[in-house]
């Protein structure tokens, strides 16, 4: 099973995005999850993978726990 999501938490309020990201976590282990997303510390913070693309170009792969903890990356990948 496979679930797709483009920007889901998008718009949303923290209470929200706290109760989607929670659902998230829950069903992470029974299905793969591909997200969409710019809020890199809660995409990271739920993914195995991280995929960075720019302009169709895939610039970065890896474990999401190293990107999610290594600033200096970030900030070169991301900007932030």
């Amino acid at each position: 099973q496979l679930l797709l999501l483009d920007e889901q938490f998008e718009g949303l309020a923290p209470a929200v995005v706290e109760g989607v990201w929670g659902a998230l976590a829950e069903i992470r282990g029974t299905m793969t999850l591909l997200l969409v997303e710019q809020n890199a510390d809660l995409a990271l913070a739920l993914g195995d993978r991280a995929y960075v693309i720019n302009n169709g170009v895939i610039e970065h792969t890896g474990p999401s726990q190293a990107l999610l903890h290594d600033y200096d990356l970030r900030k070169k990948l991301l900007g932030v």
